[in-house]
């Protein structure tokens, strides 16, 4: 389904879709002209992320759009117009919302349809490159600040940098709260519930107990499920082109790790040919492929990210 054309966007519509019984709100921006274009699906970040993920998406959909490549994002379950709930879901519901999503934005005349794939921004690289996994149609996917890591390594890389960020704390006591956070990554590696997770966070108490009080019960039971979800076997399904970028002042995820990690999967001979991998690490960048604190998107950024995706439907087209 579709509605109204959006403000600010004369080609963009907002639109709905199905998926196991979940509706889901986006929208679908079109280049102008009437031949059909590529295409893109963009999968947002962890948490309430919508279809703008909030403000980082716009400037980068309004640049391919420009390119001439259609864009499809679309608001997380539970969030924005979207029904369900992203604290019940799984990185599967998540992918399966993913692919979803891509067979809506094929099925429109205005889109050529073997010529669209996956994006994701963070959590969203976890997701799309299961999507892709799973389905043999995918012509290539791109994975924006997406770790090669677990959800738990990668938390604890995160949570390790805002500890020593802060001003005042002694190494022994990042020492102590990363401690804290293992037992608790342990508890959930047994299904503990979520007093005794919060027993474990407190006992004894450490800089990691004031980050683990932000969590409840539901979003403890979210976590455990997906804390060692690996890429990596994803990785290793690929049958298909996939471009890695990273800001290398990304202080979320582990970058070098992640780099590792996917280019030892590009060269395991297991793999199918047809997977290359791109990787692309942008200096001063943070997690969003940013700099000058946030407030742009890094130098060559767009433009490489579109001349990756142009050859890969140029290929296509060949």
């Amino acid at each position: 389904m579709s509605g109204g054309v959006l403000s600010g966007e004369a080609l963009s519509e907002n639109v709905t879709f199905t998926n196991a019984g979940v509706v889901l709100a986006g929208s679908l921006s079109l280049p102008e002209g009437g031949a059909p274009v590529p295409g893109v699906v963009m999968v947002g970040g962890s948490g309430p992320s919508d279809r703008d993920n909030d403000t980082h998406f716009p400037p980068i959909r309004r640049h391919l759009v420009d390119a001439g490549i259609a864009v499809l994002s679309y608001d997380k379950r539970g969030v924005g117009g979207s029904s369900g709930d992203w604290l019940d879901a799984t990185i599967d519901d998540l992918a399966s919302d993913a692919a979803a999503a891509l067979d809506f934005l094929r099925a429109r005349p205005e889109v050529r349809g073997e010529a669209a794939g996956l994006f994701g921004h963070s959590e969203g690289g976890w997701v799309v490159l299961r999507a892709t996994a799973l389905r043999d149609d995918v012509p290539w996917v791109v994975t924006n600040g997406g770790p090669g890591t677990t959800p738990a390594v990668q938390d604890r890389y995160d949570l390790a940098n805002a500890l020593r960020r802060t001003e005042g704390i002694t190494d022994d006591e990042v020492d102590a709260a990363l401690a804290g956070y293992d037992r608790v990554v342990e508890a959930g590696r047994r299904d503990a519930d979520f007093a005794e997770a919060a027993r474990i966070a407190q006992s004894p108490p450490t800089a990691f107990s004031e980050h683990a009080a932000e969590v409840d019960e539901r979003l403890w039971r979210f976590l455990k499920r997906k804390q060692d979800h690996d890429p990596i076997p994803d990785a290793l399904l690929l049958r298909c082109p996939h471009l890695v970028i990273f800001g290398a002042a990304d202080h979320v995820v582990p970058v070098a790790d992640s780099v590792h990690l996917f280019t030892t999967a590009a060269c395991d001979p297991r793999r199918d040919p047809r997977a290359t991998l791109t990787v692309e690490v942008f200096p001063g960048a943070d997690h969003r492929v940013q700099t000058d604190g946030g407030t742009r998107l890094a130098p060559g950024y767009l433009g490489a990210l579109t001349r990756w995706i142009t050859a890969r439907t140029d290929e296509q087209a060949a």
